[in-house]
């Protein structure tokens, strides 16, 4: 049986657009769908609930999960959808949900946002530790996002899907991001676009964008190495148009840049064993927080 794809809810605006995305995904993969609530007050659910304050969060999670199970029922009939309560804190349970799913999709509410608790500081701990891949989307995400306008500038699920985007640092292992990207882009009969970008030496950091080197041994070195890394994915995946750019410039700026008028940003967070503990970089920390379209985040060694 293929792994689920799980989503985390909460009731929250960004958890009712991260149900759909995550059906949506489910369809695509035809995978089932596991739909999740976890807080660790809960009662469980032969203990004698007799306390209103008590009743309340427990009504509140059951309702929750069965509205978003029965509207992504109605929705998507194709697929396979469960919903489960966990009586554990919500980080520690999430992060055991991730392990037996393919994926794990979260809301996340970005900065200033004030929504529901796996929006915030939830949605930014599993991601910062979770093994397998985390999708965290805003509010108000839709289907119709996913697409390109129509032939008259106006939203249209039956229009082409928007590209994926996914960012290299070429110093570590890619092949997590490019297995990713290359299988979403397929599945969405989309675009790739890869982008590497790096800092330029100490000397020229100062310089604004527009006055950045074009052309550079330095520039010529990354296209040359890139286009190395993407030669035996381009031939796994031929029906796949690649569109690599390798770009000398900050890196938080070029991805979120890059991002503008996607469909899926995928980003990578290297897994830290050491004694600081496991954290997102600094792109990954910024496209989480200012990317408006769905993004990805997939640790690799």
């Amino acid at each position: 049986m293929l792994q689920p794809i799980a989503v985390g809810v909460d009731g929250s605006p960004e958890s009712v657009a991260a149900a759909d995305w995550g059906a949506r995904e489910a369809l695509r993969r035809g995978a089932p769908l596991r739909l999740v609530h976890a807080w660790e007050g809960l009662p469980a659910d032969d203990y004698p609930v007799t306390l209103p304050e008590l009743k309340v969060p427990q009504y509140w999670a059951r309702r929750v999960l069965r509205t978003t199970r029965d509207r992504l029922g109605e929705r998507y009939p194709q697929v396979y959808t469960s919903a489960e309560q966990i009586r554990k804190p919500p980080v520690p349970a999430l992060l055991a949900v991730a392990e037996t799913a393919q994926l794990l999709v979260l809301g996340h509410e970005g900065l200033g946002g004030i929504s529901g608790v796996l929006a915030g500081s939830v949605a930014r701990s599993v991601v910062d530790r979770a093994l397998n891949p985390v999708i965290l989307i805003r509010a108000g995400y839709g289907t119709q996002d996913e697409h390109v306008p129509d032939a008259d500038g106006q939203p249209s699920e039956s229009a082409p899907c928007r590209h994926v985007v996914v960012a290299l640092d070429l110093g570590n292992d890619c092949d997590a991001l490019l297995g990713f990207a290359f299988e979403a882009a397929q599945s969405r009969s989309t675009p790739l676009c890869v982008l590497h970008a790096w800092n330029l030496h100490d000397g020229v950091k100062s310089l604004s964008d527009r006055e950045l080197p074009v052309g550079s041994p330095a520039q010529r070195e990354a296209e040359w190495a890139l286009a190395a890394v993407l030669e035996p994915w381009r031939a796994k995946y031929p029906t796949v148009v690649v569109r690599s750019r390798a770009e000398a410039a900050r890196p938080g700026h070029a991805v979120t840049s890059a991002a503008r008028g996607a469909g899926l940003l995928v980003v990578g967070r290297r897994i830290r064993r050491g004694a600081l503990g496991a954290h997102s970089g600094r792109v990954t920390h910024l496209a989480m927080h200012h990317v408006r379209c769905p993004v990805a985040v997939v640790a690799h060694d």
